[in-house]
């Protein structure tokens, strides 16, 4: 099945799913809420677009993906295994559009490796919860959509940087992802794209 990623901006945040489009939970710290079209215009000057749109073949939402230079999401300061570093992109929120398609979280996660790497980042950071052994993947990745589940980041390479009770902050590293052989970073890349199938490779436009 042919898919699409669509980067989000200003004008295309209107097309994200509606609990997205006028969030500002990550935008804002303490009582005080950012106002979001300001903030937009900040990282859209210093970083480009915020966000990923993952569409199937017929133009039908999958999911939701927001990211960006850590400094721009004052919340992450705020919450447990915070703050995250200086030099990460952070993940901070992924909604699943379409429930029957979990695979494509995983494929929005792959999306966010390559754009960081193309711009040169140095890591992605996100935030990760120990779920019980059996939990349901409705309670993993439809409940909370703002922390990920740890064995999830940690198959696609990612690390605890410290823990607050049940809640890590995830670190991945990128400076060692390119697979010149079969190393041990070569094998970690193999591992992660294998993770993703039968997840179709999504293709920017």
């Amino acid at each position: 099945m042919p898919t699409r990623l669509h980067p989000v901006t200003t004008p295309s945040i209107a097309h994200a799913p509606p609990p997205c489009v006028g969030c500002v939970f990550w935008q804002s710290k303490g009582q005080r809420a950012a106002a979001k079209d300001k903030w937009a215009e900040r990282i859209e000057d210093d970083w480009g677009s915020w966000g990923t749109l993952y569409y199937d073949d017929g133009d039908r939402l999958l999911g939701f993906i927001q990211y960006g230079p850590a400094g721009h999401f004052p919340r992450a300061d705020e919450l447990p295994a915070g703050p995250p570093s200086d030099d990460a992109v952070l993940i901070t929120c992924a909604y699943l559009a379409d429930p029957t398609s979990p695979w494509a979280i995983q494929s929005l996660f792959l999306s966010v490796i390559g754009e960081a790497r193309d711009r040169k980042a140095k890591a992605i950071e996100t935030f990760a919860y120990r779920y019980p052994e059996g939990e349901t993947p409705y309670e993993r990745f439809l409940v909370h959509r703002t922390i990920f589940p740890a064995d999830f980041l940690a198959d696609l390479g990612f690390y605890p940087v410290r823990w607050d009770g049940e809640v890590a902050l995830a670190r991945l590293e990128l400076g060692g992802l390119q697979p010149v052989e079969e190393g041990a970073t070569a094998l970690m890349w193999r591992k992660v794209k294998e993770a993703l199938t039968p997840a179709p490779v999504p293709q920017r436009p």
